[in-house]
């Protein structure tokens, strides 16, 4: 048995906001609820609402630029840096540059919808 997993396939999440999401590992994809992985493009102008996840997120900024509001901080990362935003703190992401933003996401716990916890 292998004591490795390569993935080829991920899991492309459905959207309906221009948003690529390439889940590598986590629920949707080998069902790991502890950990997940994505790879991201957010279009230029994209946003979605606020949020509290009960899970920390790590972000890691491949090309482009992406804006966080974490509770009441603007914070804007660019390509090369990466920033990790703690489980239960309200965020808002978005992409409010002229060019797509290419980036890694990793939860953990995995992300779930569940857990996500999006305002309306």
């Amino acid at each position: 048995m292998k004591k490795y997993k390569i993935q080829d396939a991920p899991f492309v999440v459905p959207t309906t906001d221009g948003k690529v999401i390439e889940e590598h590992f986590g629920n949707a994809t080998d069902g790991n609820s502890q950990l997940s992985i994505a790879h991201m493009i957010a279009p230029a102008g994209w946003s979605e609402p606020f949020q509290t996840p009960a899970f920390d997120e790590y972000t890691y900024i491949i090309k482009g630029k992406k804006q966080f509001i974490i509770e009441d901080e603007t914070v804007v990362l660019e390509a090369g840096q990466s920033i990790k935003i703690e489980k239960n703190t309200r965020v808002q992401y978005s992409n409010p540059f002229t060019i797509a933003c290419e980036y890694i996401a990793i939860c953990t716990p995995a992300f779930s919808m569940n857990l996500v916890n999006r305002e309306e």
